[in-house]
Order: C-alpha cells, then sequence, then structure tokens
C-alpha cells in the first residue's frame, strides 16, 4: 500500500512538471490560439530591416502574439500616440468641447504643409499637428494633466519635461505592451473617462475602412522611433496591436498594415 501510494505521488508532480514545461512560453515571442490561429503567426519577415517589436491581441479572449518581448517591456517616449490620451483629457476637463472645437493657426510656418492652417481636434489628431495639441495641453493645464495621466496609469506618469514637451522625446516614456493595454481599455471603453468622451476619441481614430473591416491608430514619430499603435475590427473579432521600431513612424505604419493583410484582419 505504501509503494501504491509513494507512485501516486510521483505521478502527481510528474504531471505538474509536465504541466509547467507546456506552458512556457519562448523569450522571443510567444503566441496563443485563437480564430486566426496565432500559434502560426509569423512576422519575422518584416522586420529583416529593423529592430523592433510588435504586438497582436486578441480583444475578446485575451489571447496575444508579442515579436521581441524584451523590445516590447522597454519604456520609450510616446511621441504622437500621446496625442489620444491629450485628447481624452481635453475633452473630459473641458479644454475642447468636442471633435470639431478650432483652434486658429498662429501665422508661424511649420516644416509640414498641412500644419500651416487652422485646425480641429479631429483633423489634429489626424494630420498629427503637433502645435494643436500642445495649446490645448496648455489649457488642460499641468495639474488636471498630471491628475488624469496618473488615474489612467499611463506608462511612468512623469509630466516634468514641460506642459507642452513632455511627450516629445522627454520626461513621460511607456512600453509597447503598456500602449497595446491602453488601446484595449480605449476599445472596451474601460478608462475613466466618460462613454462619450472614449466614443469620440476613437471616431477620430478611424484611419481605413473596408467592407469587412474598421482600422484605428495613431502613428508616433521621434529621432529612430516609430510608432503605429491602435486596434482593428475584423468580422465579429477586435485586435489591439502595436508596432515599434528603430526607424519612423511610416514604416512602423506600413510593417502594421502588411502583417495584418497577411493574415485577413484587411481585405479589400
Amino acid at each position: 500500500m505504501k509503494q501504491l501510494k509513494n507512485l501516486a505521488v510521483l505521478l502527481v508532480l510528474l504531471g505538474a512538471v509536465v504541466l509547467f514545461i507546456s506552458v512556457d512560453p519562448p523569450k522571443e515571442s510567444y503566441a496563443a490560439n485563437n480564430n486566426l490561429n496565432m500559434k502560426k503567426i509569423k512576422v519575422d519577415e518584416f522586420f529583416t530591416e529593423y529592430d523592433g517589436t510588435f504586438i497582436l491581441r486578441n480583444i475578446k479572449n485575451g489571447r496575444s502574439f508579442i515579436f521581441n518581448i524584451d523590445r516590447a517591456n522597454q519604456r520609450f517616449a510616446p511621441q504622437s500616440t500621446f496625442k489620444i490620451p491629450n485628447a481624452l483629457i481635453g475633452l473630459q476637463v473641458g479644454a475642447v468641447e468636442d471633435e470639431y472645437d478650432i483652434k486658429y493657426w498662429d501665422g508661424v510656418v511649420r516644416e509640414i504643409e498641412v500644419w500651416n492652417q487652422d485646425h480641429t481636434l479631429g483633423s489634429g489628431l489626424r494630420h498629427s499637428v503637433v502645435w494643436y495639441y500642445q495649446a490645448m495641453a496648455c489649457d488642460i493645464g499641468e495639474e488636471r494633466m498630471e491628475e488624469w495621466i496618473h488615474r489612467i496609469s499611463y506608462g511612468n506618469r512623469d509630466i516634468s519635461g514641460g506642459i507642452d514637451q513632455f511627450w516629445l522625446s522627454s520626461s513621460l516614456k511607456i512600453s509597447p505592451i503598456e500602449q497595446a493595454k491602453f488601446m484595449e481599455a480605449l476599445y472596451k471603453e474601460k478608462l475613466p473617462f466618460d462613454k462619450s468622451v472614449m466614443k469620440t476619441v476613437k471616431r477620430i481614430m478611424i484611419q481605413k475602412e473596408g467592407d469587412n473591416y474598421t482600422l484605428y491608430g495613431k502613428t508616433g514619430q521621434g529621432s529612430d522611433l516609430g510608432w503605429y499603435v491602435g486596434f482593428i475590427e475584423a468580422g465579429n473579432q477586435a485586435y489591439s496591436f502595436v508596432t515599434n521600431i528603430v526607424g519612423t513612424s511610416a514604416d512602423a505604419k506600413h510593417i502594421t498594415m502588411d502583417i495584418l493583410k497577411k493574415y485577413h484582419l484587411m481585405t479589400e
């Protein structure tokens, strides 16, 4: 009887070891099965010329794929991806009334031609108009901005770099994994903002629509840093995504769209 008990204990221990080994993910990339068969997702081919990371997360079941998990956990300046929380905060505190709220061009000629005109909250996000969102950040003010950055637990929450500069290669930093979680919370409308505020910002994030998908996104550009973050509705599924590379935001967006097309999340 004692030998049988010992054998039973040994089998339980062996089973636990096998289970532990079976769920331990590789270091560089890992995936979980979903309707896209995410175990078979392969994105190495899109990063042959770039040091970067890519995250794709099924919002409905929480299963994720991460390429280059080391970089995915590093924090970087959000650059113009911060226009998303900036817009949310601005609307919530009344610094702007709605997506059509106009700020008038100050006459200073800037390097991007489309910036040299009046803009609204919506057009400012779509064209990544830095001066508009800097002006709105000043209207929000340091005290309210800091309060809301802490309420949404945005990255390292450090706005010490100046009210109109802290997200631009300055004090505020956020990791790609934190970006992905923020995008998912926005999609689900689980952030501590009014529902109408979140719906407005989601609407102005729309970049492309097809018969079977809607793509929401925002680029961010720094020195040797490119972001593209957002989410996509495809059929009855929704996925958040983040691409972060040593390169340009245009390259990050191009990589993202190529991956989404390869796996038929974007179809014409």
